[in-house]
């Protein structure tokens, strides 16, 4: 009956030259994640799931999976990093001078820590990101680049934990569910939100569920937050 009363507060704010719209729910050290714009099913699931959970979740602002910059173009969660977010850059503004790709590397050098600040969760705690997939990317991606699997549900690649702390995955190993664990590997840095955390050691989840499968991933978003000390 307490869930109601605790504060739940909506705002948007621009990190690292994205916008986010945060929304606050009571105290807690979780934090949530919400990165791709046109992966629908994974905004419905977290903006439901964040009137009755406490956290703080960050949801980016648009439709679209790329986010406008300067001119151009970023996947955002490919910014993690300046290797990445330059690898990126290159692939997807191709028309860009060399002085334009200087200029937003140098910019997110300077901006990049703050975003990252926001997503790391206090200790103890957890930063869980929700995703939707296509017929293009499933576990079998990350078999071959993680530390540990757990294949629970070979027939259903699309659904699975990604992890980068060993303990959460020997709890999510548990479940019905498929589960990566990657703390050490892959060796390449794309620049994605889990590299830094695996590279940092902070505990993170990744949620992918196939798009519209809007009652599958709440299943396994209420099962992760359930299970996960």
């Amino acid at each position: 009956m307490g869930l109601p009363f605790w504060p739940f507060r909506r705002k948007h704010v621009r990190l690292a030259g994205v916008e986010f719209q945060v929304i606050r729910h009571g105290s807690s050290t979780r934090r949530y994640l919400f990165i791709h714009g046109n992966e629908e099913t994974a905004r419905q699931v977290l903006k439901e799931h964040m009137k009755t959970h406490r956290g703080t979740a960050y949801l980016v602002a648009g439709k679209e999976r790329n986010v406008p910059v300067a001119g151009g173009v970023l996947d955002p969660n490919r910014m993690y990093s300046r290797e990445g977010a330059e690898r990126n850059f290159k692939t997807l503004n191709p028309q860009w001078t060399p002085g334009q790709l200087e200029r937003e590397l140098a910019r997110l050098d300077r901006t990049r820590e703050k975003l990252i600040r926001a997503l790391t969760p206090p200790p103890g705690g957890v930063t869980i990101a929700v995703h939707n997939n296509s017929s293009a990317y499933s576990v079998r991606t990350e078999v071959g680049i993680s530390d540990q699997v757990k294949l629970n549900e070979p027939n259903n690649p699309h659904e699975f934990f990604l992890t980068t702390d060993a303990r959460d995955f020997r709890v999510l190993a548990k479940s019905r569910y498929n589960v990566v664990l990657q703390n050490k590997a892959p060796k390449e840095d794309d620049g994605s939100l889990s590299r830094l955390m695996a590279k940092r050691g902070i505990r993170y989840v990744n949620l992918e569920v196939g798009l519209g499968k809007l009652d599958r991933q709440k299943e396994m978003l209420e099962w992760l937050v359930r299970n996960l000390p």
